[in-house]
């Protein structure tokens, strides 16, 4: 996908430039009141009789059956995986350059899914058509019901072939849109009282005690949040993002861009040089997991190997686009935990 070098800084522009650093989309319009609470409408299953589901956007989608042929955003379809429903086709990051599982893909096996786009602004709506899908399904980075990865020139195209399911990502914290994500797979069949989903969900909930515990015994452990590219090293801030949301509710401290630095991109990240990426003192450092941001192992940049927190060996990696299930959400949580508990004060 595109990252903010080259993304124009339009407000579509903008949406993919902030997807490729992992720290969401930068549109603000007035959302539905009844969106924004995400209410859920999760008559009938995949047994038997009519479907319906209330989005995140207020709209209420009605099948005479559930969907069988679903198309999703790769991270959403590794969610319905974890929870017992397989997917068509998916778009959005699916393989790596050398033909891996992505790690949005989650534990899907990619090789059983038509892929109708890898990239930000690819999707085959012929491939996308010949699916003959039931329905399409996407997260959303606004309040305006902009449908993650499907690309603005060709969305009423797509929109045509099959109605759509937004899961709002956008300004609240982890727990909704797993609770949402939840909804809309019992929704399509999925067995939410089989062992495998109720352990996953007590292991998210034990998990997050953990971090609770850990950034009250250790308030003093300051924690940046980065993302690398070429060119610049961004820090984000807590706001908008659903995991950072949550983990500062749970009294993470985390280290925050000025709000003037944060204008340009609409609150939610700061763009440095990397001649001054020790701008902001950190003990430990989160980093952008995804295939679309340059990893700490491959940073070459010396100003980088000489922070404090680098040294030390205080960075892990940062599900910037968490996979919603409660199994995929457990690691994040627990590793940020772990990394708290035995951080040393470097700032």
């Amino acid at each position: 996908m595109p990252n903010a070098r080259t993304a124009r800084l339009s407000r579509r522009g903008l949406l993919a430039a902030a997807g490729a650093l992992g720290l969401g989309a930068v549109l603000t319009a007035c959302g539905d009141d009844d969106a924004k609470d995400g209410g859920a409408d999760t008559k009938g299953s995949a047994k038997s009789g009519p479907w319906s589901f209330k989005d995140d956007r207020g709209t209420t989608v009605k099948l005479d059956e559930a969907p069988k042929n679903i198309v999703a955003f790769t991270g959403v379809a590794a969610a319905l995986y974890d929870y017992g429903i397989e997917v068509k086709g998916v778009f959005g990051p699916t393989t790596t350059k050398d033909g891996k599982a992505d790690v949005q893909a989650g534990d899907m096996d990619v090789s059983k899914v038509t892929v109708l786009g890898n990239v930000w602004d690819q999707f085959n709506v012929e491939k996308y058509a010949a699916l003959a899908p039931d329905v399409l399904i996407s997260t959303m980075f606004d309040d305006a019901g902009t449908l993650w990865y499907v690309p603005e020139a060709s969305k009423d195209k797509i929109a045509k072939l099959a109605p759509s399911v937004g899961i709002s990502v956008f300004d609240r914290q982890l727990t909704a849109p797993l609770q949402r994500m939840w909804e809309l797979a019992e929704s399509l069949g999925a067995d939410m009282t089989d062992a495998k989903v109720t352990e996953a969900k007590k292991r998210f909930e034990a998990a997050s005690e953990r971090l609770r515990k850990a950034a009250k015994a250790k308030p003093e452990i300051k924690v940046l949040v980065g993302s690398a590219s070429p060119e610049l090293f961004y820090v984000s801030g807590t706001n908008l993002s659903i995991d950072l949301e949550y983990f500062k509710a749970l009294g993470v401290n985390f280290v925050e861009p000025t709000e003037e630095a944060k204008k340009a991109t609409g609150g939610w990240f700061e763009s440095l040089s990397w001649e001054n990426v020790d701008k902001h003192k950190a003990d430990v450092i989160m980093m952008d997991d995804r295939s679309s941001a340059i990893q700490p192992a491959d940073i070459t940049e010396a100003t980088w190997k000489q922070l404090p927190a680098v040294k030390a060996g205080q960075v892990i990696a940062r599900s910037t686009e968490p996979i919603l299930s409660y199994d995929k959400c457990v690691a994040p949580v627990e590793a940020l935990a772990e990394a708290i508990e035995k951080a040393k004060k470097v700032s």
